[in-house]
């Protein structure tokens, strides 16, 4: 169940290769992030996003593949309308 709209979604090339490498689909991060589960965050990123979710600022979640590489699922933060209008993955050094 989402928390939130991700609104449209782009990934970088390189973050698309290494989810192929992971056999991972992007939108299993898509829908983990979407739900809440904000992977591999300390307690102080984890509660800026529960944060983010009620002032509509940016939300990030980072998770780690059974390979070791990381990925990032970024949501920007919401307009003047309260719409939250774009989602990015990536890789941590893209950002």
């Amino acid at each position: 169940m989402s928390k939130f709209s991700i609104g449209l979604v782009t990934a970088t090339p390189n973050a698309l290769v290494m989810l192929a490498a992971c056999y991972t689909l992007p939108e299993d991060l898509l829908d983990r992030h979407a739900s809440g589960d904000w992977g591999n965050l300390d307690e102080e990123d984890r509660l800026r996003n529960e944060k983010a979710l009620q002032d509509g600022s940016r939300i990030y979640s980072a998770y780690v593949m059974d390979e070791g590489w990381k990925v990032c699922v970024i949501t920007e933060a919401a307009d003047d309308h309260g719409v939250r209008s774009h989602t990015t993955i990536l890789l941590p050094g893209e950002y």
